[in-house]
């Protein structure tokens, strides 16, 4: 019998949820869903990444409404791979980042999601929580993928770096010599989204077009550029705490036309990782990139145009669609929960040791 998990995951980019069934095995994808937010709720999940009025309730109705989404996400994946519930060893779920301050004492990472109304719903054992341990032991909580990374993408003999492009982009450094880093980069959606949205009222720039008509503004791109978070060295971590609208618009200047702006912010997330890559991994060659901002023609080609002599190429190219590399990471982590087996990085993370991940919700 397949060993079979459920990863389910919903970004920065506050798309939806992206569901996947993993053979854990064969460790290959064999079905995947994608269920859009309802309007209402990306906007008030988008709203708790700030402090608000009623916050505890809201945040709680949230968590309920993102247990539903997930809950139908699971139920579509059942009925597409006509896979029985108890043939699924348990669902890998990393519930909705709406506040992430890691570090210190007093660090926490939140994710939205009842996982008991998830269990209850989905008629399967459900592994959430994931990040919360990691930063207990002092740890960023973040990133986790890349000893997934390692697992699927991972090539002896030569540097290999991995880029998922969400609303936050992060890398994970493969070296040839076994060595594993990562740690996120910065903005890569989800300013762009956020300026579209206002102005033209799409929730993405497709292909990275109105950023084509614009031109970079080198004054507002050093600006954002002199941003502290950049110059941190890893392990290090971010989110929509740091990188939102109010970031940029206390960093605008007077005159600069929207489509300018647009253009400045796709720079800003190209270079970002470009400035990263080579500071970290000098000698990489390959440049594997999930995300939806691997779908962004513009952006790939930043990056190619910044990062010369190295092959910037799609997830998919290596086996793994885009859309499907982070929820096949979470259900890579649910069965590293059910085997007792540590699901984290110290050296990517930060954290005093190894840590088996996860609160389960049994079903």
């Amino acid at each position: 019998m397949a060993n079979l998990y459920i990863g389910l995951m919903s970004g920065t980019s506050l798309d939806g949820t992206d569901g996947v069934l993993f053979d854990a095995d064969a460790m290959v994808v064999t079905g995947h869903v994608h269920l859009p937010f309802p309007p209402a709720l990306r906007d008030e999940l988008l709203v708790l990444n700030s402090p608000g009025d009623n916050e505890l309730h809201r945040a709680a109705l949230a968590a309920n409404a993102v247990a539903r989404n997930y809950a139908d996400v699971v139920s579509q994946l059942l009925e597409a791979t006509s896979t029985r519930h108890d043939q699924v060893a348990a669902v890998g779920a990393h519930g909705q980042t709406v506040r992430h301050q890691p570090g210190g004492f007093d660090g926490y990472t939140t994710q939205l999601l009842n996982g008991a109304l998830l269990a209850e719903q989905a008629g399967i054992d459900v592994v959430c929580d994931l990040r919360s341990r990691d930063v207990a032991a002092g740890g960023q909580g973040a990133p986790l993928v890349p000893a997934f990374h390692r697992a699927v993408f991972g090539s002896t003999g030569q540097d290999v770096a991995v880029l998922n492009l969400g609303g936050i982009s992060n890398l994970s450094l493969l070296f040839g010599d076994g060595r594993t880093g990562g740690f996120d980069c910065g903005p890569a959606n989800c300013l762009m989204d956020g300026w579209i949205a206002r102005h033209q009222g799409k929730a993405f720039d497709a292909d990275g077009g109105w950023a084509a008509t614009g031109r970079v503004s080198p004054a507002l791109l050093a600006t954002l550029l002199a941003e502290p978070f950049f110059a941190l060295a890893p392990p290090k971590s971010t989110g929509r705490d740091l990188f939102h609208l109010g970031w940029l618009q206390a960093r605008l200047m007077p005159g600069l036309a929207p489509e300018d702006v647009q253009a400045t912010l796709l720079e800003l997330s190209a270079r970002c990782v470009a400035d990263a890559l080579r500071a970290q991994m000098p000698a990489a060659r390959s440049l594997i990139v999930c995300g939806g901002g691997a779908l962004n023609g513009r952006l790939m080609q930043r990056l190619s145009d910044l990062l010369p002599g190295v092959a910037v190429e799609s997830s998919a190219a290596h086996g793994l669609p885009v859309d499907q590399v982070e929820a096949a990471a979470f259900a890579w982590l649910a069965m590293c929960f059910k085997a007792k087996r540590p699901g984290n990085l110290p050296a990517v993370t930060g954290a005093a040791g190894l840590r088996v991940l996860g609160a389960l919700h049994p079903a």
